[in-house]
């Protein structure tokens, strides 16, 4: 005979075993669960998304950040199941707990990456590596944190109502997977154009802290004692308390970090749709200087150094009509209409806003000369790649390469083989190819690769480099603002359909005097890079990228 039990104290949580006591029905409670699941996947998506897309924007090679995020966070995320199931008793509280200090890790994690890049980045020494650092522990422990979900889910949807365990983990994926799909879609299409990654992150732990305290102290608690209860809502007050404040002052936040970053004399902070433009200086005789994502792409106190060397030797000849790729600053533009002859200048250029601002800045026009403004101009609002798959052939004289480094991910495909298979087709018999191929001294493999990539399309190749004059940076488009003791130099080849044409600066009636380059030096130059030459480096494709 089973003795009658005397009911539990109030407060006491339900036995583990036992069925949860729900104030709604088995079947809604279930589908509440199933739809906290889908909230808190999009969450946990959206901040893994997030850690990429900022370490990509303040490190670099996204290729990179990608693998360690990922890797680093499903890594985690399997200990992190490991360890929740000794919290399976307390599912629950555990679930609650979890969500809360998720929520404050992933909402702040942008900006606590964002703060350590902007205020240590250029100490040196062990806090050159501090964003790397710092993105391997968020990932480490936003997957720990994601990982320990699924127990503690699993759990609390059999305390609902008892079924087979495949059914239950499939509609626990089922609803973990759709919401993941809902917020990989959500991050770029709709939270990093409409709030931009700081307040996109807040935004998303807000929302994680809200569905997963709700989750627990609406539909679980009576599985928490009275003590657990007011911990759980003291916390997530706590969490979206500090999520709020800092929603609020983040965009003096931002504003700080950008001038840490960049200076105090910030004119143009512009976020386009493909990346932030910044504009320092080019006011009462200070020197201009333009960003873009973060990386040093002109120099006012020696940009003419380096565009007088890209792009005269290329004009040495036939050169009515001239292609820039790249360039959308007008700096390379505002040097090739030097030269006599020149009918026509397309420039390729894939964000208009920086035309925009070279057209409309008043510093930046004026240190283009404002060749916008010349008829013989004409822009072209494209990806240099799709462009030049449709232009047609043997059209172009010269054609000149002023794009981002090929270090930098996003442009390695337009230092490929392929690309160069285009650019080859798109010019004259006689024509002639000027690239800018990242500095020689610091980056040699990266250069070699280059100019082996060239003769690999069928072009002949002169290597030559000229030192960079800005003391402190290492010169050339993207480079760092951090101080270096490596040689200051950028690297070109000039290249042409079949043999090596002739490196040599125009001459004869109505040809620009250059200011930093005599033929003399341009022989020294190709001396120079060739002293330099290493073996081994291979061809680069668009599926076997070398940078």
């Amino acid at each position: 005979m089973i003795e009658p039990q005397a009911p539990a104290p109030p407060g006491t949580p339900a036995h583990r075993g036992g069925r949860a006591r729900l104030p709604v029905r088995p079947g809604t409670g279930r589908f509440l669960v199933l739809a906290g699941v889908f909230v808190c996947a999009a969450c946990g998506l959206v901040y893994e998304l997030e850690l990429v897309a900022l370490a990509s924007y303040l490190i670099g090679d996204s290729v990179t950040q990608a693998s360690v995020v990922l890797s680093v966070m499903v890594f985690a995320m399997g200990i992190g199941s490991l360890v929740a199931k000794r919290l399976r008793p307390l599912a629950a509280a555990g679930f609650g707990a979890i969500e809360a200090v998720l929520a404050l890790v992933g909402g702040c994690s942008a900006l606590a990456l964002y703060a350590v890049f902007a205020w240590t980045g250029d100490w040196g020494g062990m806090w050159a590596n501090g964003p790397r650092c710092l993105l391997v522990a968020f990932s480490l422990i936003i997957g720990l944190l994601i990982g320990a979900e699924v127990p503690l889910l699993m759990e609390l949807i059999q305390r609902i109502r008892r079924q087979d365990a495949g059914g239950a983990v499939a509609d626990l994926f089922a609803a973990d997977y759709v919401g993941a799909l809902v917020g990989g879609l959500a991050f770029p299409f709709l939270l990093l154009p409409l709030l931009g990654q700081l307040s996109a992150a807040l935004i998303t732990g807000a929302v994680n802290a809200v569905v997963g305290g709700a989750l627990v102290l609406g539909l679980f608690r009576g599985d928490l004692t009275r003590r657990a209860r007011w911990l759980l809502v003291a916390a997530n007050v706590a969490v979206l308390g500090v999520l709020a404040s800092a929603a609020v002052l983040v965009d003096d936040f931002e504003r700080a970090a950008r001038h840490a970053v960049y200076g105090w004399d910030v004119r143009v902070a512009i976020r386009t749709e493909l990346q932030e433009v910044v504009i320092t200086g080019g006011t009462h005789g200070r020197p201009l200087d333009l960003f873009l994502d973060g990386r040093l792409r002109v120099s006012g106190s020696d940009e003419r150094r380096y565009h007088e060397a890209l792009v005269h030797p290329a004009m040495s000849g036939e050169r009515s009509r001239v292609l820039i790729l790249g360039g959308g600053d007008g700096l390379a533009a505002r040097e090739v209409l030097r030269h006599p002859g020149v009918h026509r200048v397309d420039v390729v250029e894939v964000d208009a806003e920086v035309v925009r601002l070279a057209r409309r800045d008043p510093a930046l026009s004026g240190l283009n000369g404002h060749a916008y403004d010349d008829n013989r101009v004409h822009v072209m609002t494209d990806d240099a790649f799709h462009w030049l798959r449709a232009a047609p052939p043997a059209t172009y004289d010269v054609i000149v390469s002023d794009l981002p480094d090929p270090g930098i991910t996003a442009g390695t495909k337009l230092y490929s083989q392929e690309f160069y298979g285009l650019v080859g087709r798109a010019l004259t018999p006689h024509g002639r190819l000027a690239v800018h191929a990242g500095p020689v001294s610091s980056s040699p493999r990266v250069f070699w690769t280059v100019e082996r990539t060239l003769r690999a399309a069928g072009l002949g190749t002169v290597p030559y480099r000229v030192t960079g004059g800005d003391a402190g940076f290492t010169p050339g488009p993207d480079r760092s603002t951090v101080r270096t003791r490596a040689p200051r130099d950028w690297g070109f080849v000039l290249a042409g359909p079949g043999e090596r044409p002739a490196l040599r600066l125009p001459a004869g009636e109505g040809a620009p005097r250059s200011g930093t380059l005599t033929r003399k030096g341009l022989s020294a130059a190709a001396r120079a890079a060739e002293g330099m030459r290493i073996a081994g480096a291979g061809v680069s494709t668009l599926v076997h990228p070398r940078y």
